[in-house]
C-alpha cells in the first residue's frame, strides 16, 4: 500500500503548529537557554535599527545569531566585524516567520582575530612589502576603451548589471567575457586562468574581475595570492569589484583601481556617452551664435 493510501488526515499538523511546537522543545530545555557558545564571526551586518545580525562559524558548523540592539546597549558591546574570535551568550530558539534556528545572544566577549581574518593580514603584510600595492606599479585606466573584459561568473547577476551599465554608458564598446569561478575552492586558479586568458586573447583595453556580494567565505577567492598574482603580472588595466562598498579584498589592494561593486567597476570602465552629446550639443551652440 502506498503512504499515502493510509494517509490519516486528522494526524496531519500545520506548518505554524510545528514551528511553534520546535520551539517551545529548545525554549524549555534549560541547558540552550544560558550557555555560551565561541566561533569567528562571519556576514556581521548591523541595520539602521541597531540590530546586528551574524553567523557564527567553526570548521564546517555554523550559527545564525541575533544581536538585539537592546542587549547591545545594555552590556556595552563592541562593535562587531567579520573574522572576529568571539564568545557569545544566550539562548537558542526557533523563529517561525523564516524557519530558521537562530542563537539570540545576551553578551559577547571578544577572544581576538579569527583564522580568516589572521590569513589575511599576513598575506596583506607579505604582498605589501614586495610592493604589489605601490601606486607607482599601478596603470592609468584608458579614457575611451574599445573592449572591455570581464572576469566572473556567467551566471552571477554582477554581470547582468555590469553589461546593463556599460550598454547604457558606452555602448560603442565591445564586451569580452572570461568566465571563472568566483566561490569555493577552484575559483582561485580560475580566475587567475581566466586573466591570464584575457592578457593572451590581447584584445582588452581594460579588465574587470569581481562578483556580488556575500558573506566572507563566499568572497575568499579574491583574499587568495593566486589571484593576487595574477593581477599584478596583468598587462591590462584590471578594475577590482567585489561585494558591497564595505567589503575590502587582497584584490582591491593589488588592483589598478578598486571599485566599490561591480556595478561602480563598470562606470569607472568607460566615459559616459550622454556627457559626449551634452558637450557636442553646447559647442554646436557656440559656433551658430
Amino acid at each position: 500500500m502506498h503512504p499515502l493510501e493510509s494517509l490519516d488526515e486528522s494526524s496531519v499538523i500545520s506548518v505554524s503548529v510545528l514551528a511553534l511546537y520546535l520551539r517551545d522543545c529548545l525554549e524549555t530545555n534549560d541547558i540552550l537557554q544560558n550557555i555560551w557558545v565561541h566561533g569567528e564571526v562571519s556576514n556581521c551586518k548591523t541595520y539602521p535599527s541597531g540590530h546586528c545580525y551574524f553567523t557564527l562559524k567553526e570548521g564546517d558548523a555554523q550559527l545564525l545569531c541575533v544581536f538585539f540592539k537592546s542587549s547591545r546597549i545594555r552590556t556595552s558591546a563592541p562593535e562587531l566585524r567579520d573574522g572576529m574570535a568571539l564568545a557569545v551568550n544566550g539562548r537558542v530558539s526557533f523563529y517561525e516567520r523564516d524557519g530558521k534556528l537562530q542563537f539570540y545572544v545576551e553578551a559577547v566577549k571578544p577572544l581576538g582575530t579569527g583564522e580568516l581574518f589572521e590569513r589575511f593580514e599576513r598575506l596583506k603584510v607579505r604582498l605589501a612589502a614586495e610592493g604589489l600595492f605601490d601606486a607607482e606599479r599601478k596603470s592609468p585606466l584608458p579614457s575611451q576603451p574599445a573592449v572591455i573584459g570581464i572576469v566572473t561568473s556567467p551566471q552571477a547577476a554582477a554581470l547582468r548589471d555590469m553589461l546593463r551599465v556599460l550598454r547604457m554608458r558606452y555602448p560603442l564598446a565591445r564586451v569580452i567575457l572570461s568566465p571563472a569561478q568566483v566561490q569555493g575552492t577552484d575559483a582561485p586558479s580560475s580566475i587567475a586562468a581566466a586573466l591570464d586568458l584575457l592578457n593572451e586573447h590581447g584584445e582588452a583595453d581594460v579588465a574587470i574581475v569581481g562578483r556580488g556580494g556575500g558573506s566572507v567565505e563566499e568572497l575568499w577567492a579574491f583574499n587568495d595570492e593566486v589571484v593576487a598574482r595574477a593581477i599584478a603580472r596583468s598587462r591590462i588595466p584590471v578594475i577590482s569589484g567585489v561585494g558591497h562598498e564595505t567589503d575590502f579584498t587582497i584584490a582591491d589592494f593589488v588592483a589598478d583601481y578598486r571599485a566599490s561593486t561591480p556595478t561602480a567597476a563598470a562606470t569607472a570602465a568607460v566615459p559616459n556617452i550622454e556627457d559626449w552629446r551634452i558637450d557636442i550639443l553646447e559647442k554646436r551652440q557656440t559656433l551658430l551664435l
